[in-house]
């Protein structure tokens, strides 16, 4: 078998592993925080924390597969380290930079809704004072 196929395999499947053990902690981790951020509301932390994790595939799994060709061919097994390590890192940077993101809008979510909660509200008038005349 070519080297550059070996590579490619391994190169998959690490990636997806990766992806999936990525996906399932943010989606286990995530969600005690989606129910924070929404306010208790437990279906729709679910249904949020769902969507994130198929999107997060879907990104994720994209970027792997359009990353996947290279223009060189791997003549030996340093290359195909070299070649792995490199694919790898980025997909690893991929990955770390897409969790900040969500942790980053999701708090700032997090944040609105605790100032909403914590606002006090607006006071009424305690008692009315009639206008003076001729003053």
């Amino acid at each position: 078998m070519d080297r550059t196929v070996i590579a490619y395999v391994i190169y998959l499947l690490v990636s997806i592993a990766l992806t999936i053990w990525v996906a399932r902690t943010l989606s286990r981790n995530g969600r005690i925080f989606l129910a924070d951020v929404l306010q208790g509301n437990e279906k729709l932390a679910d249904a949020v924390n769902h969507l994130l994790v198929v999107g997060f595939y879907l990104v994720n799994l994209g970027f792997v597969a359009l990353y996947l060709s290279g223009d060189e061919t791997i003549e030996d097994t340093r290359g195909i380290f070299e070649a792995l390590s490199t694919k790898l890192g980025v997909v690893l940077l991929v990955l770390g930079v897409m969790h900040l993101g969500n942790v980053y809008v999701l708090n700032r979510i997090r944040r609105r809704s605790v100032m909403e909660r914590e606002q006090v509200p607006p006071v009424g008038p305690q008692d009315w004072v009639a206008p003076s005349v001729g003053a």
